[in-house]
């Protein structure tokens, strides 16, 4: 096909347009799909909480690979309105020195109402940037707090950012972060606290998920001075270079297949439709023998 040919050539337009296709079922989108070329490109996770400074984190490591030569391809998901699935999309101001950049592509996306921390299509989204000429790529959640777990699935190197004031261990625990993080980052590491609160996550590490240092760098960073991101670099390098399985992304492509199949089985049937058929039913309603006409 000629735009997937035009894609892996590097045509940034090309690659907007498939996204866009892509994101709302559009055209030849699975067509497109279905001949994306298996790629090795590795994705890059970064998560936490809100106000962690993710984006800020994000736009100190494109500095940091665009200054060793490489090209780069971001995804950052912002939260969505549970009324009209729209999205303010404004953590992007903080990256806007990138947007021109040839060596740099930078997409935002609305979680449309998804509670993973990613948008519904990401895989797809993800899948299509591989096929781009890309040394790297990195996905931005939400920043939900306590749903964005899905993140482990889909990247190679899950990132999580947390900051020394941000709560308690517990909290960090509860919110399932500590069970996905290859790397822990503690961001703002100038505030008071920031030695306490890396003591306290490796003592947790061990004991509570059968995790050491050894498996899950901490590294401290002050990502608007820049300090520290070239050891984070070096730190998603080796990991990278671990050729570690992913056990965790078989569960989220199994649950991507699951879907896909359900989205196709149901195909032939509409929401309004069934709306309507309720609402010309006369006497007592039975919701179960109503929906029995349709499993077979």
């Amino acid at each position: 096909m000629e735009l997937l040919q035009q894609l892996q050539q590097g045509n940034i337009k090309v690659l907007s347009r498939i996204i866009s296709l892509v994101e709302n079922e559009a055209g030849a989108y699975y067509d497109i799909l279905k001949q994306l070329p298996a790629c090795g490109t590795k994705i890059t996770g970064i998560t936490g909480p809100p106000g962690a400074g993710k984006s800020t984190l994000v736009d100190s490591l494109i500095g940091a690979y665009v200054a060793q030569g490489k090209k780069i391809g971001v995804l950052c998901v912002d939260p969505s309105s549970p009324f009209n699935l729209g999205a303010l999309l404004g953590d992007r101001i903080r990256m806007s020195g990138w947007y021109n950049h040839p060596n740099v592509f930078i997409r935002s996306l609305s979680a449309r109402g998804s509670l993973g921390g990613l948008h519904p299509k990401i895989i797809e989204i993800t899948d299509v940037m591989k096929a781009a000429p890309f040394d790297h790529i990195i996905v931005e959640t939400v920043g939900v707090g306590q749903s964005e777990v899905e993140i482990a699935g889909l990247a190679d190197t899950t990132v999580v950012v947390v900051v020394p004031e941000g709560g308690d261990e517990v909290q960090t625990m509860k919110a399932g972060l500590m069970e996905i993080a290859d790397i822990f980052v503690v961001n703002k590491a100038d505030r008071p606290g920031a030695d306490a609160y890396i003591k306290n996550l490796r003592q947790m590490l061990a004991p509570a998920f059968n995790r050491t240092p050894n498996t899950v760098a901490i590294l401290k960073t002050i990502a608007l001075q820049k300090q520290g991101i070239k050891e984070l670099c070096e730190a998603i390098t080796t990991h990278q270079l671990q050729n570690q399985t992913n056990e965790k992304k078989s569960w989220l492509l199994a649950d991507k297949a699951y879907h896909l199949v359900q989205q196709h089985k149901m195909k032939a049937i509409k929401k309004e439709d069934l709306k309507k058929e309720i609402e010309q039913q006369t006497g007592p309603f039975n919701l179960y023998r109503f929906v029995e006409k349709y499993y077979n």
